[in-house]
């Protein structure tokens, strides 16, 4: 069977879930056993004893018979039928027309169907007093009423059951959502070191909880250490060749300048391409590492950003914010800095001019860089992203070269925190569309 339909029913949350687990088997044990306890006991019990009010009642008709007329019917009745203690007077008129009760009144339910089919001439049943039950029966001497106490025909307070076990129901259920609560709290702090650890940030976690909370949890700070250790590992090795390479092409420039300036000129050319690379290869070797998260309020910090790119003398462009959130955002400056940095010199180098946007919602933020070249075609965008990708046919490469970083860099440095880079095509300026979205 297919119970893909009770998915939208069932709660996200794993303390939901759990709660669901825990509590619906409960309610539904008590549901039963109240049913059953009802029908077997309260029911049964019920019909006993109405069966012998009935028999009782069948004596205080032969007593009325015997009285002469409806006002000797007290009399007659008190001294045959006595003992039994019920209270005989002719009914006033007019009779009520429906049987009357409590809406509570479980034993009611059974008792009047038991009543009207046992006893004729019964006209009407008042069970609206909880102390004392109201007939008004028909008799040779026009309508009676008889009176006697509610105890004589059901189980006293058949309720009591009902609020005993929704009670001591809700109490311990209190008390398992509590141990419940503590158990699952071991669960969320993992949840929370994992979420801040994709998003770039280091946060002191040790496992606690149940033997199986603890072994995922030192499952994951040993996966955290090791990545650490594999990007420290990376970060050091790129690092250490690109700066070893800057000796031989200091001693490269410093022989080229010794040399005829027409005749060096390509040789320098090609020296400054490749101090250009390694300088590419720093930057990715820094990668989302560099620096630590803190609150920074995104329009003014792209605003800067912008600012700067514009004294450099590159063709840019800040449009007016866009979203109605407001507040910081923990961001890695100086990454984040390098990541909408390449985006825009990729702009410009490979368009006539750029357009920078920052749209902050109470939920998200998106800095969209956006250029008029010849953007990158759909099925090649992913390909773009990898690192040392160049795309030679879908970009302009007679306005500057590259290693294929620059898009790789804004992808970690996005992902780093917890977000993403989307490429797209530009609505405004029919060029590439870059956009960093980050959730809040």
């Amino acid at each position: 069977m297919n119970f893909a339909w009770l998915k939208r029913y069932v709660p996200r949350g794993i303390y939901g879930r759990a709660a669901l687990i825990l509590l619906l088997p409960v309610v539904v044990l008590q549901l039963v056993v109240v049913v059953i306890f009802a029908q077997r006991h309260f029911e049964g019990v019920t019909n006993q004893m109405t069966d012998t009010v009935l028999r009782e009642l069948e004596l205080i008709m032969l007593a009325v018979g015997t009285a002469p007329d409806a006002q000797s019917v007290p009399m007659a009745v008190q001294a045959r039928a006595g003992p039994l203690d019920m209270v005989v007077t002719p009914a006033n008129r007019p009779l009520p027309e429906h049987d009357s009760m409590l809406w509570y009144d479980y034993s009611g339910r059974v008792l009047i169907p038991r009543l009207r089919a046992n006893m004729e001439g019964i006209k009407a049943v008042d069970l609206a007093d909880d102390d004392f039950v109201v007939l008004y029966v028909e008799s040779p001497h026009g309508p009676l009423r008889i009176q006697f106490d509610r105890r004589r025909i059901s189980a006293s307070n058949p309720h009591q059951l009902f609020v005993h076990m929704v009670f001591f129901g809700v109490v311990m259920s209190i008390i398992a959502s509590i141990y419940l609560r503590n158990q699952l709290r071991p669960i969320k702090r993992l949840a929370r070191a994992a979420e801040a650890f994709g998003r770039g940030r280091h946060e002191p976690y040790t496992p606690a909880g149940a033997v199986e909370i603890r072994a995922a949890g030192n499952a994951f700070v040993d996966m955290r250490a090791r990545i650490e250790r594999q990007i420290e590992q990376r970060t050091l090795m790129l690092s250490g060749v690109s700066h070893d390479l800057r000796t031989p092409l200091t001693r490269m420039r410093l022989g080229l300048s010794m040399m005829d300036e027409d005749d060096a000129a390509p040789l320098m050319a090609d020296v400054d391409d490749m101090q250009r690379m390694l300088d590419e290869f720093l930057n990715f070797a820094k990668g989302a590492a560099e620096g630590e998260p803190e609150r920074v309020e995104p329009r003014a910090f792209v605003a800067e950003i912008v600012e700067d790119a514009q004294r450099a003398g590159r063709a840019v462009t800040l449009l007016p914010p866009e979203g109605e959130g407001a507040g910081m955002v923990k961001l890695r400056r100086v990454a984040m800095r390098r990541a909408v940095d390449n985006l825009i010199s990729n702009a410009v180098r490979y368009g006539a001019r750029a357009e920078v946007s920052v749209m902050l919602s109470d939920r998200t933020l998106r800095i969209r860089v956006e250029d008029d070249g010849p953007g990158i075609p759909e099925d090649r965008r992913e390909e773009a992203t990898r690192p040392f990708s160049r795309l030679d046919p879908a970009r302009n490469q007679d306005k500057g070269g590259g290693v294929g970083l620059g898009l790789a860099i804004a992808t970690d440095i996005a992902r780093a925190h917890g977000g993403v880079l989307r490429l797209g095509e530009s609505a405004r300026l029919g060029g590439l569309r870059a956009d960093i979205v980050i959730a809040r």
